[in-house]
């Protein structure tokens, strides 16, 4: 199974994944304008520079800000520090370019999604806004069956993704500090329980709140890492951009790329981490207290830019850098970013901030994707399957702590495939409605 699984994923991420996602990008950057690089000034007063100013309530949801951070927490995780080390152990330094393609390409994928997802969103029977590829594929492209597909397909995909946060965090705790990978599992799935049945708005709170200091935190770690060791920068760029293009010959514990598997590993990364394409943060979004589409879809290409553009080129860099990427086993990798702290920091301060990174970013994001899983339980089958999902959510990650690295992450990328086709469709075929709300903001 395991053989057939990565054969498949190995397939479908290459050539038929990349062609999709890069020309669907492409057109819908040309269709909108080039919005995010023409208009970032106006882009970033508006969301950065609004934060401290008291906003006026339209109607109930989230607070913009929360929403923002809600969607964030669910992308600044263990993909962060875990995914992009996992891209480049399978992918080489090149994975980290095509990472770089898809954030440039993703803001406008994104900014569509959640124009999409909040245009077309609707009261619940809790009087909360409920929005996402469910709704604007029903709703705005009438294709019921597609709707059903994507979110049946989502509710499924949220368990290897929960599988895969718990798996980032048990091999660091377990290597770091000797503990049971199957109490840690537990550990996590009690403490998981706790912040999902608070619901977004627990959610909301505690993202708004954290976030911001673990993401300076974070930062400002891997910028001390890199700048110790800034002599070999030059050829580390070098080196993506070269590996980018041509095949990664084996080195030390690294044993070597083609280009395919390049792409295939910086793609799938790359769109996992910002999640421009799956259409998941237009869920979160959805539930904000908002009067305007557009102006509360700029933040989601800011969470693009901090996540993708910023934290995972940091940690890139990071492992790069410093060489671990050739000196850990690929069995390893997701204590790649622990390695590099422990070449230029004290093994104590490395060992243990990694571990509180992780375990913090990993609540925050399951919290959010098991909030987007069993709120398309709900659409689909009704309240009682979301919580029977939601209790299938928090046994995935005792399970997910346990699992092998590889395997979990391919089992993600099948299902990512599953809603990634059909959000893409979606928000081709409807971004005359994101063209037309965007170019009336701007009149």
């Amino acid at each position: 199974m395991k053989e057939y699984l990565s054969t498949f994923t190995e397939f479908i991420w290459g050539f038929p994944m990349i062609t999709l996602f890069v020309l669907a990008g492409l057109f819908l950057t040309f269709r909108m304008g080039f919005l995010p690089f023409l208009h970032f000034p106006h882009i970033f007063k508006m969301t950065i520079g609004q934060l401290g100013k008291k906003k006026a309530s339209h109607g109930g949801g989230i607070s913009p800000f929360a929403a923002f951070t809600s969607a964030l927490s669910a992308t600044a995780g263990a993909t962060n520090i875990v995914g992009v080390p996992v891209a480049i152990a399978f992918g080489g330094p090149g994975a980290l370019f095509w990472m770089w393609i898809v954030a440039l390409i993703g803001m406008t994928t994104i900014f569509s999604e959640l124009v999409l997802g909040i245009t077309f969103r609707e009261k619940n029977k809790d009087d909360k806004w409920v929005g996402g590829p469910f709704y604007y594929l029903s709703k705005g492209l009438k294709w019921d069956k597609l709707a059903w597909f994507y979110a049946f397909g989502l509710m499924l995909e949220v368990v290897p993704s929960v599988m895969v946060q718990a798996n980032s965090v048990s091999v660091q705790v377990h290597h770091e500090h000797n503990v049971s990978l199957i109490i840690i599992g537990i550990v996590l799935a009690l403490v998981t329980g706790v912040i999902v049945f608070g619901g977004i708005e627990r959610i909301g709170k505690l993202s708004a709140v954290l976030l911001p200091i673990f993401v300076i935190a974070y930062v400002g770690l891997t910028l001390f890492v890199i700048v110790m060791n800034a002599s070999k920068l030059p050829s580390v760029f070098s080196m993506i951009l070269s590996d980018a293009f041509t095949p990664t010959a084996a080195i030390g514990t690294f044993a070597g790329a083609t280009v395919v598997q390049t792409l295939r590993w910086g793609l799938a990364r790359g769109l996992y981490t910002s999640e421009a394409g799956m259409g998941t943060s237009a869920i979160a979004y959805a539930s904000a207290d908002t009067d305007n589409p557009v102006r509360q879809s700029f933040w989601g290409m800011i969470a693009v830019m901090i996540d993708t553009l910023l934290i995972c080129t940091l940690t890139g860099l990071t492992v790069l850098i410093t060489g671990v990427w050739k000196e850990v086993e690929v069995g390893k990798a997701a204590s790649m970013v622990s390695y590099a702290f422990k070449t230029t920091l004290p093994d104590w301060l490395s060992s243990y901030s990694i571990s509180i990174f992780l375990v913090f970013f990993v609540l925050a994001t399951v919290g959010v994707i098991i909030f987007y899983g069993e709120s398309q339980a709900e659409l689909l089958f009704g309240r009682k399957v979301r919580f029977i999902m939601r209790f299938v959510y928090l046994g995935a990650i005792v399970i997910g702590a346990v699992g092998g690295l590889k395997f979990v992450w391919e089992l993600l990328d099948l299902l990512l495939f599953l809603i990634v086709v059909p959000n893409i469709i979606g928000i081709v075929l409807l971004s005359g409605v994101v063209k037309k709300a965007k170019d009336a903001y701007f009149k």
